[in-house]
């Protein structure tokens, strides 16, 4: 086996100013939770996932209504965003009409090869992409009866097969994503597809659960396929704030060593030796550092035993005890400081090795 894994290769597709595929960075996007129609709900909604360090931005199409409040929208934001599609495939040429950078259709509801046609000239007229978005809530009938429900290559010959439609019409920009609630099949779902086509793929555990359930599922679902070196774009699907979507994708993308910015806090677990009140301590300086840009591991440890050592990995670092604490810093202790102080001299120091400023 080689280490590490390469990434695997891929046409490159163009949303907005986002490249997907082809070695560039793996992006991360999420979905509006607001009503569409609710320009100013939907615009504020938008903004706040774009700070949080999402890259694309989904927004739901329910209906025509809708859809007369894209152009509203598109003008208010200049950063990549994606109409999502269902059944109505002419929701699809009002999206791509108002200028937004990406369209997402489903091959279980979009309808009749026709519609799809329709939607796929007028996309290559505005050279905007396609997702061919497959998910286990909506696999075409056919398939369903051929394969069953949890069966990978329900997934694969679904996306491929609206593919061919696509490129019947010589059209390529084409991002695909196979997303499951079943982790295993999802994994393999994408395993297959990757073999079989060399468009970029979004990948994703589609229905994942509440914000804790859903995070685990997706961190173990996403980071399995993207150590395979499969996946260029991700979204983790929580039943909560969508903003939590973009923090647990940009978690999981440092897990995979994917992502080289913002800070990552490590902690120790705490045990009996601990005599600090650490947790809330470490969730203050996650907290209070994670709008960062600058790569930088900061670790927080809670006694004398395990906390030098393992802070020695990090770029600096605090660990306390009885009421006095140290400041390491590349493996080295700079300061002796008193427990009260910990957190503020770390916070300091952060500050100073990142040049951004942190809200205290």
């Amino acid at each position: 086996m080689e280490y590490p894994i390469k990434r695997r290769k891929s046409r490159v597709v163009k949303v907005g100013d986002v490249l997907i595929g082809g070695g560039f960075p793996v992006s991360i996007q999420s979905m509006t939770t607001a009503d569409t129609r609710d320009v100013e709900a939907t615009v504020a909604q938008v903004n706040r996932l774009f700070e949080a360090g999402c890259d694309i931005v989904r927004l739901a199409v329910l209906n025509h209504d809708a859809a007369r409040r894209l152009p509203e929208i598109r003008q208010r934001v200049s950063r990549p965003l994606v109409a999502d599609i269902h059944f109505q495939y002419k929701l699809a040429l009002k999206a791509i009409a108002a200028g937004f950078d990406k369209i997402r259709i489903n091959p279980g509801n979009i309808g009749a090869e026709w519609k799809v046609r329709e939607v796929a000239g007028a996309a290559k007229d505005a050279e905007v992409p396609i997702r061919i978005g497959v998910n286990s809530g909506s696999l075409p009938k056919d398939l369903l009866e051929k394969y069953g429900c949890d069966d990978p290559n329900a997934f694969v010959e679904a996306a491929l097969r609206e593919a061919a439609v696509l490129e019947d019409m010589d059209f390529r920009d084409i991002i695909i994503s196979v997303k499951s609630t079943n982790t295993n099949t999802a994994f393999w779902a994408y395993r297959l597809l990757a073999e079989k086509c060399d468009y970029p793929l979004h990948v994703g555990i589609t229905e994942s659960g509440t914000l804790e359930t859903g995070t685990v599922k997706s961190a173990v679902g996403i980071g399995a396929i993207l150590l395979c070196g499969i996946g260029d774009t991700i979204r983790v699907s929580l039943t909560a704030d969508p903003v939590h979507e973009v923090r647990v994708a940009r978690q999981i993308l440092a897990s995979c060593e994917l992502k080289n910015e913002g800070v990552e806090v490590i902690a120790c677990p705490t045990c009996g030796r601990c005599q600090i009140d650490l947790i809330p301590l470490a969730e203050s300086v996650e907290a209070k550092t994670r709008h960062l840009k600058t790569p930088l591991k900061v670790a927080v440890m809670g006694c004398a035993v395990n906390g030098p050592g393992e802070a020695a990995a990090a770029d600096i670092g605090i660990t306390g005890g009885a009421g006095k604490g140290i400041l390491i810093k590349k493996g080295k202790v700079v300061k002796r400081i008193d427990e009260a102080d910990l957190e503020k001299s770390l916070l300091d120091e952060i500050e100073a090795m990142t040049g951004e400023k942190i809200p205290r």
